[in-house]
């Protein structure tokens, strides 16, 4: 059994949907990643994110792929599994 409630891509109505076609058309993937499923359970919490992150990912001073690049890099550093 599930240690919390989430929401599938068959079951996401309003915001959750919202926010899972948002994430699938942004990064060109057919799938929502099991990251923003786990936060399906907040709709706020899960838009908040989505939003913040794609903020944070924005062409800037450095570009998407370098930032993913960072990200991946701190995520091994730290031995992070996911």
């Amino acid at each position: 059994m599930a240690f919390l409630k989430t929401v599938s891509e068959a079951e996401a109505t309003g915001k959750v949907k919202a926010v899972y076609d948002d994430i699938k058309a942004t990064k060109e993937i057919d799938y929502v990643p099991n990251f923003w499923v786990a936060l399906s359970n907040s709709p706020d919490h899960l838009e908040a994110t989505w939003n913040k992150l794609r903020t944070v990912m924005k062409p800037g001073k450095l570009d998407l792929l370098t930032k993913e690049i960072i990200a991946l890099s701190v995520s091994i550093a730290n031995n992070c599994r996911y």
